[in-house]
């Protein structure tokens, strides 16, 4: 079985596509925190995804399950989220991959590529692929995603003036770190990217190309306005540094008393500044993939359960519910990297 763990705030809609583009796309079972389960449209979510047969639901109450404890930064309860579930997920030899993903990406999984991952490497790397953003595009999800450039093409972008810099951090709005997975019942953690051993030290990572997660960072000026609006009301969050400004402004613009009239302007003034894509330049270069997760000709059917395997689950997430979960928190400040990952991120340097 392949699982994903999420902690989300969002809409039914987008999470009902959420579910069903990960369930399409090689996940076999989703863990699904809510992180704000107390307002009203979540309490919707909750209702769509109960009895969910590929899905684990769980409303994080403060009382209930952060036991009046919860972390002020989104950051530190998503990773808190993420490493309780590996705890549940230890025993099980089923639960082969567990991959943290966000509510706006979908992991796209090959078996046969995970099959091949050599039994002594307890991590996978998702190379990130960003969905085009245009104010209004153009059906209801874009189809047409950006992947991580060479030095070449980005320093074409930049002549062109289409980027800054030529840097993947200048091309992509969102991160460039892609997302990991780790087996289990290893004892490797995870934070919001990357797979830490049990000692600390961040993990080298298998590559595979027929691994990715699609990003579906700002695929529209509504959905730039959404996401950026429940950020502003999340709590503390670590942004990179080219993206730390951005994120500034909009906090501002969000919690500033406004007319609705004035703040709507500005924030289309800061999207159309700082993240639309010039889509039409991107596909004449041949630049953009195509993807679409839900597709009937593509879409793989999740693999289901056992009845006494779901029992079985079922009793450990109420055993360790019931617990304070600051234990679980996988730290990720920087640590010794192995010679191997050190190599990685110089790679991911020079492309960006």
């Amino acid at each position: 079985m392949l699982l994903t763990v999420s902690t989300v705030k969002d809409s039914v809609d987008n999470v009902a596509f959420f579910v069903a583009a990960n369930l399409a796309s090689g996940v076999d079972h989703m863990f699904v925190f809510l992180d704000a389960p107390a307002e009203p449209e979540q309490r919707d979510v909750a209702a769509s995804l109960a009895g969910h047969p590929h899905v684990t639901c769980i409303p994080t109450t403060r009382r209930d399950w952060w036991r009046e404890e919860r972390p002020h930064g989104l950051n530190v309860r998503q990773r808190t989220n993420a490493g309780w579930v590996r705890s549940v997920l230890e025993p099980f030899t089923w639960a082969e991959w567990l991959f943290h993903v966000d509510g706006d990406e979908v992991a796209c999984l090959d078996r046969a590529a995970l099959a091949a991952v050599p039994p002594g490497v307890d991590a996978v790397w998702l190379p990130p692929w960003e969905a085009v953003s245009e104010w209004q595009p153009d059906g209801d999800r874009p189809r047409r995603f950006k992947r991580l450039l060479d030095e070449a093409d980005l320093t074409l972008l930049q002549v062109l003036g289409r980027i800054p810099e030529a840097t993947n951090q200048a091309y992509f709005h969102g991160h460039v770190m892609g997302k990991s997975g780790v087996r289990p019942a290893s004892g490797s953690g995870l934070t919001l990217h990357d797979a830490v051993a049990p000692d600390g030290t961040r993990l080298e990572r298998h590559e595979d190309p027929r691994l990715k997660v699609l990003h579906y960072d700002a695929p529209s000026g509504e959905e730039f306005v959404r996401k950026w609006t429940a950020l502003a009301q999340a709590g503390p969050a670590r942004y990179r540094a080219s993206r730390a400004p951005v994120a500034k402004a909009l906090r501002t613009l969000v919690g500033r008393d406004l007319p609705d009239d004035v703040r709507a302007k500005y924030l289309r003034e800061v999207y159309e500044a700082t993240t639309r894509d010039d889509v039409e330049t991107l596909g004449e270069l041949g630049l953009l993939e195509g993807a679409d997760p839900t597709a009937p000709a593509t879409a793989v059917a999740p693999r289901r359960l056992e009845p006494a395997d779901a029992e079985r689950l079922a009793a450990r997430v109420a055993e360790l519910s019931d617990v304070p979960k600051g234990p679980y928190l996988v730290d990720d400040k920087p640590a010794e990297q192995p010679a191997g990952r050190r190599e990685q991120l110089r790679r991911l340097a020079r492309r960006g």
